[in-house]
């Protein structure tokens, strides 16, 4: 029973399959169009922006097609289209990553 342990994590490690929860996450810088500027950490749950000099953490919401963040009056939608963000009562702006 060890040496098939053994075997099945040397496959994954030689495949390159990596079970760390770091490899699910990934920092992200923006620009948009109406100048704002915030950087995403982006987990498979939970979207961790900072925003206006402030820390937000935006959860994943359902949808059909890409992915859609939010919390505290923000939302980040990610699709096929682009990045789109919605903050305050500021309206949706188109967004770009840098």
């Amino acid at each position: 029973m060890k040496r098939l342990t053994f075997l099945a994590a040397a496959f994954a490690v030689l495949t390159g399959a990596d079970t760390s929860p770091v490899s699910a996450q990934s920092f992200q810088s923006f620009t948009c169009a109406d100048g704002a500027r915030f950087v995403a950490l982006l987990d498979t749950k939970v979207a961790n922006v900072q925003i206006d000099g402030k820390a937000v953490a935006l959860r994943k919401r359902f949808t059909l097609t890409g992915a859609r963040y939010t919390g505290r009056g923000i939302t980040l939608t990610m699709n096929k289209k682009g990045t789109l963000l919605r903050h305050g009562k500021r309206g949706p702006t188109v967004c770009t990553r840098t």
